[in-house]
């Protein structure tokens, strides 16, 4: 008899969640306008996400102050130095 559970999967194991890319969803709609305003410039910019880091930053810093992810220094993120003037002297290359 087999003690693996359905597709071959272990029942007698409980399942690890990842680290990251697991959070909430924002059901209330609270970083909408910072969502809204980064896949604005993704479309605008041809899909070129480096125009568009200071919006991508501004909806994690969002998400982070409403409890919608855990807070984290945006250095580790990947922002380390992002500015808005980054993002506008990438946009004019």
């Amino acid at each position: 008899m087999s003690t693996g559970g359905a597709f071959g999967g272990n029942r007698g194991l409980r399942p690890i969640p990842p680290e990251k890319g697991i959070f909430p969803l924002d059901h209330l709609h609270q970083c909408d306008t910072e969502k809204k305003g980064y896949l604005d410039c993704l479309k605008s910019s041809g899909h070129k996400s480096e125009q568009c880091r200071h919006l991508s930053k501004t909806y994690l810093e969002c998400r982070m102050a409403k409890n919608l992810m855990a807070k984290q220094d945006m250095s580790e993120l990947g922002f380390g130095g992002v500015t808005e003037l980054d993002s506008i002297v990438e946009k004019e290359r």
